[in-house]
Formats: C-alpha cells, sequence, structure tokens
C-alpha cells in the first residue's frame, strides 16, 4: 500500500496491479464521467499537458482540472454536476493536483485501475474474478506531499468488500486501513466533509452537495482501466 503520489517508484509498479484512490475528487470524477456516457478520461500530469493533449484531439473532448483546488482557467470544473451534462460521447481531458499525478506515476503496472466510495463494490468484484492471485498495490493519491484520510479511507472501503469474498494476505499497512474503515462510527458523509481537502474545498465555496454524491458506497458500477496504449482510461465491458 503507498500513501502518498511522492512515494511511488514508478519501476517498483512493474508485475504489480494497482488500484489508484483520490477520493477527493479525481478518482470519483472519472468512475462517474464513465458512468455518465464519456467515452474514456485522459488523465494528464498538469495544465500544460492538458492544452498540449487538447490540441491535438480530433475527436469531442471535455477539458477540466484544477490546480490546488481551484478550477485551472479555461478549464471546466472537475466535478460530477458539472460535467454530467457535456461529458457523454466526449473523451474527459482531466487534470488534477494530485489524483491524475498519481496515475500517471502508477502508469507501468501490468495492469492499472481506478477507484472510489462509489465503485469500491464492483472494484472488488471484478479484482477477486480477474486478479486474485497477483500482488494488488493500492495507491492513494494523498495531497501535495501529505498523508489524507479520506484515501486511506477509501482503500480500506475496497478492502473490506474484498475479504467478504475473497482471501488476501494484507501488508500491515493495509490491515491497517482495514481497521480505520470498520472501526469509524461516523458517516463517510462527515468523514470526507471534516478532512482537511474537504474544508479547503468547502471554505473555497464547493457545494456540499459534491462531497454528498462522493461519499455514497456502491451506487456505481464502474470498473475504470488505464490503457497505457492510448493512456486513456476506459469502462471495462463485463
Amino acid at each position: 500500500m503507498i500513501f502518498k503520489k511522492e512515494d511511488i517508484v514508478p519501476e517498483q509498479m512493474k508485475g504489480k496491479v494497482a488500484v489508484v484512490f483520490d477520493v477527493l475528487f479525481a478518482t470519483s470524477t472519472i468512475a462517474a464521467a464513465l458512468a455518465d456516457g464519456a467515452n474514456s478520461v485522459i488523465p494528464v500530469y498538469d495544465q500544460a499537458q492538458a492544452r498540449e493533449k487538447a490540441r491535438s484531439m480530433d475527436e469531442p473532448f471535455v477539458l477540466a482540472g484544477e490546480e490546488q483546488g481551484r478550477t485551472i482557467e479555461g478549464f471546466h470544473h472537475p466535478l460530477r454536476s458539472y460535467l454530467n451534462p457535456i461529458v457523454k460521447g466526449s473523451h474527459l481531458i482531466l487534470s488534477t493536483t494530485n489524483g491524475t499525478v498519481a496515475i500517471n506515476r502508477s502508469s507501468q503496472a501490468d495492469h492499472l485501475y481506478t477507484s472510489s466510495l462509489l465503485n469500491n463494490r464492483e472494484m472488488a468484484n471484478y479484482l477477486i474474478e480477474n486478479h486474485s492471485s497477483e500482488t494488488i498495490v493500492l495507491v492513494c493519491s494523498g495531497s501535495s506531499g501529505h498523508f489524507t484520510m479520506e484515501d486511506f479511507y477509501g482503500a480500506g472501503s475496497l478492502l473490506s468488500y474484498l475479504i467478504e469474498k475473497g482471501s488476501f494476505t494484507l501488508s500491515d499497512a493495509a490491515y491497517t486501513a482495514l481497521l480505520f474503515y470498520n472501526g469509524l462510527s461516523v458517516s463517510p458523509f462527515d468523514l470526507l466533509r471534516s478532512s482537511k481537502i474537504g474544508q479547503i474545498l468547502l471554505r473555497l465555496g464547493m457545494d456540499e452537495n459534491e462531497i454528498k454524491f462522493v461519499a455514497q458506497e456502491g451506487v456505481l458500477h464502474t470498473i475504470a482501466k488505464y490503457d497505457p496504449a492510448t493512456r486513456q482510461i476506459k469502462e471495462v465491458e463485463k
């Protein structure tokens, strides 16, 4: 298990199955965008790479992103309520401070997925059916070099679904995430809202309903997988 994107050693991801979490909000946005009909999500390192990718596109696309919680000028806000009306049939070029960077740094994994509270239940079922004998690394994006509670919680959520139906040997870090998830008495919404990132975003004027949406567990059935050949995240056809 990896606690923040800065701890990712790209070449050490080879031979592994990686699942990246950025609950507030990149991997939640990815799950929702694919569920809402986006052709793919293209995760980029930063806004410069996003603009370069946009210039090369010959198919419909939506450009969305944030930097340190603020919407990048000329980009759409990277949250589901903003993107839902416009992503269907388009490729979503997505730039975020932490999540899309973590995805790119994990891209040497043999198989790379993104997950969130929204789709963890479906993700667990898929991992059991397809990767139960492989080494699975849960990657928390963190925030600007720091551990984040919401990503750790998201990883614990996935672990809870995995051990319900399968047999896994957990690292101490993974077992701690599971204990943290199972031991909390507060609701997912209260936890996300009280996290440092949640508080920062609320102070910046974000609607609480955005957090309420991503705090829902198991409401989406999306399996989001990164294709290294195209550098796109697409929904796995089940």
